[in-house]
């Protein structure tokens, strides 16, 4: 876990830095798919080592950290984020998904789309949110994160497809954004539902 905390308008652009820092061939994730990976993570039925999950942030096929680079540092920012979006998930509070406006020319899917992918990642990788029965809860959800990738990329995903045809796309990235945040909380309704304490009931006296 990291020692200290960066202030939260920070993080994103300190975790880059040091994500740019990992030394080729390795293929580290950028801060939105970060963000996205992390967000799927969390969201499984199930808790996931960490030691199978932090090898796919600095490399999408997970190989090993060469000799020599000290990822301390940068799990130490991942942790940071990890437990900002799983308190949020937990409380059902509302959070920024690390989503950045691209140029004018840009639609609000573009933009979306990175954090999407790091998303779908942890969906590959930890497939047991994918393999519960609660088929009709999950699909809306679920559909409303993959619209933003091409049809064809979807090709073997036909339920999905066909609530993803149901769907009007978002006017703008403010929307996508919501929609994203919306769509976490309702998989973690499914996933990771909240446990309230039933009321203690008064002992019947002998």
């Amino acid at each position: 876990m990291a020692q200290d905390a960066p202030h939260l308008g920070d993080l994103h652009q300190q975790l880059q830095d040091r994500l740019d820092e990992v030394p080729p061939p390795l293929t580290p994730l950028d801060v939105s798919a970060l963000d996205g990976f992390l967000c799927g993570l969390l969201l499984q039925p199930n808790d996931v080592p960490p030691q199978t999950w932090l090898p796919c942030v600095t490399d999408i096929e997970a190989r090993p950290l060469p000799a020599g680079f000290d990822p301390a540092r940068l799990q130490a920012l991942v942790w940071q984020r990890h437990d900002q979006l799983r308190d949020a998930i937990a409380k059902r509070q509302w959070f920024d998904p690390w989503v950045f406006e691209l140029d004018g020319s840009a639609s609000a899917s573009e933009a979306v789309l990175p954090w999407a992918a790091g998303f779908a990642m942890a969906m590959d990788r930890f497939p047991a949110l994918l393999q519960r029965g609660d088929d009709a809860q999950l699909l809306e959800p679920l559909a409303l994160i993959y619209l933003h990738f091409d049809a064809e990329d979807l090709e073997d995903a036909d339920a999905l497809q066909a609530m993803i045809d149901t769907l009007e796309p978002p006017v703008d990235l403010a929307e996508a954004v919501q929609d994203l945040v919306r769509s976490v909380m309702l998989l973690a309704d499914v996933t990771r539902p909240i446990r309230r304490a039933a009321a203690a009931r008064p002992r019947r006296r002998r």
